[in-house]
């Protein structure tokens, strides 16, 4: 602690390893808690859901036990507490008992016999029509088209945004007073999860991320929007007239917000920007960009001197855009260049003594140097929006994996017929069970208010986990898994942004989640 009582952040940094593995640790370890508590509320027999959720906490021991040993004396445990959390005799029996290889056979034979299903979700049943709703829109419109859009890195076509915008999907995050979806505007994560989840196994890029950027947009109005900025804005996203983006990260700034320096200048009847951001996902598109400026240039005070702007633009489907706007200034964007999410694209984007109203300021004058606060407002479901997103790309290569097991042979027998094949499916099977249901937890603790810190959990465990799973998928198809006309080549490459994006994963796990912990254990 520093001499203000509040943890020392040059001191944290002094300890980053422990503090990653540390939140790492906690992640795994609140998601099977969750594991537990859905197989022990189950509404079916719950055989499945007690053998998944015990296997998943053995490997949690097992692994958690692993990264703390190595350095158990930087974590203040002494021999005798790490024996008795981990070496325990009832532990060891634990883990070897459901980490033992006839276990994970047995569940693999079984997730083939059921061609990959798991476990019911639980859903009731408004969310489980979405549930089918959307899984029909993704297997039939979104895969038919997904490889088509990554390998040739085309835009999204209106074959699949128009029935989206028909279907209500961009209005999942706005009031019904507001012409959305949210009924008395009550918050419903749980169905924007569900949804995202489904769309994301058609495709991350060219369905599963689209309802990112109004969701963040939408939450950064209704947290500090003026009544006529509501009125006015909120309708138009929840019928993606305009799409809209999120400009927030600057080229020399990317998890450090407060760095942000993209400077507004007030001039009479509206602010002037000048400067550039980068990832701005779906920014061609998009006819509003959400944008992050200093409006308060004075040397010290961080994030207090940003607000937030609504810089409207032409929408563009290329890769390059250049417009002057009528208002004054010059707009323009380059699409980056990326192995994988295509179909959005991401832009560096630059402002040229671009004019922008002051009815175009976030919260009006009440909103100057609160652009921090709304960010972390609009950010805030798009953790567990990304979480969600992992699930549905693990869901699509976990679907292929166990198909292309049954389909090839290999030394005259189908692949799913040995040994470590079967293993590697009961882990997948293990691993997406258990990210699904922590990432429905806490969707309903964040409709209850709550959840803001097990958002940052949920989100660092099940990226890393997507990452493992659609590895270890195209793994399974062997070469043909490295071809880029197999598509779990382009679920382990889109796998592999969900880690970086909506909070990096070592920012979310130091300045987040580490904190968080040794703050509440001071």
């Amino acid at each position: 602690m520093n001499e203000s009582g509040r943890l020392s952040g040059s001191k944290l940094d002094e300890y980053q390893l422990v503090s990653y593995d540390l939140a790492y640790s906690s992640a795994e370890l609140a998601a099977a808690r969750v594991f537990c508590d859905f197989a022990e509320n189950t509404t079916t027999t719950g055989e499945l859901e007690e053998q998944l959720a015990l296997m998943f906490c053995a490997e949690m021991v097992h692994n958690t036990k692993g990264r703390l040993a190595a350095r158990r004396n930087e974590y203040g445990l002494s021999p005798e507490a790490f024996t008795t959390a981990f070496e325990s005799q009832a532990t060891q029996d634990f883990v070897q008992t459901y980490q033992q290889t006839s276990q994970l056979v047995d569940l693999g034979k079984l997730m083939l016999e059921q061609d990959g299903h798991t476990v019911d979700a639980q859903l009731d049943e408004d969310k489980q029509i979405m549930r089918e709703s959307f899984q029909r829109f993704a297997t039939d419109v979104v895969m038919p088209k997904a490889e088509h859009i990554h390998r040739d890195d085309l835009m999204i076509p209106d074959e699949i945004l128009k029935p989206l915008v028909e279907m209500g999907c961009f209005g999942l995050s706005i009031p019904e007073e507001y012409d959305g979806l949210l009924v008395d505007g009550k918050e419903d994560n749980l169905g924007m999860i569900v949804v995202t989840e489904e769309l994301s196994r058609g495709s991350l890029a060219a369905a599963g991320s689209l309802i990112t950027r109004p969701e963040i947009l939408s939450r950064a109005l209704l947290a500090g929007g003026t009544a006529e900025q509501k009125q006015h804005w909120l309708p138009k996203l929840a019928w993606a007239d305009p799409f809209c983006a999120v400009a927030i990260t600057e080229p020399d700034f990317g998890s450090d917000v407060a760095g942000m320096k993209l400077k507004a200048e007030k001039v009479d009847g509206g602010w002037v920007l000048n400067g550039a951001k980068t990832w701005c996902t779906f920014g061609g598109k998009a006819g509003v960009l959400l944008t992050l400026a200093r409006t308060n240039p004075e040397p010290g005070l961080g994030h207090k001197g940003l607000s937030m702007f609504l810089v409207e633009k032409p929408s563009t489907d290329g890769h390059e855009f250049s417009h002057k706007l009528e208002n004054g200034g010059t707009i323009s964007g380059k699409a980056i260049p990326t192995i994988g999410y295509r179909g959005m694209h991401s832009f560096d984007v630059f402002f040229d003594n671009v004019f922008v109203p002051d009815s175009h300021l976030l919260g009006g004058e009440a909103g100057l140097g609160k652009g921090f606060y709304y960010t972390m407002a609009g950010f805030s479901g798009g953790r567990i929006q990304t979480a969600a997103r992992a699930n549905g790309v693990m869901q699509a290569a976990f679907e292929k994996a166990i198909s292309y097991s049954k389909e090839r042979k290999v030394f005259g027998e189908p692949l799913g017929n040995y040994q470590l094949t079967l293993v590697k499916l009961a882990r997948m099977a293990t691993l997406m069970t258990a990210s699904r249901q922590f990432t429905y937890a806490v969707g309903r603790l964040m409709d209850e208010g709550k959840g803001q810190m097990e958002a940052s959990l949920v989100k660092l465990f099940a990226c890393k986990s997507s990452e493992w799973l659609t590895r270890e998928a195209m793994q399974i198809h062997g070469g043909m898994g490295y071809a880029e006309e197999s598509a779990v080549s382009r679920y382990w490459i889109d796998a592999r942004v969900l880690s970086i994006f909506e909070g990096a994963e070592e920012t979310l796990a130091l300045k987040v989640i580490a904190r968080s912990l040794l703050e509440n254990a001071a």
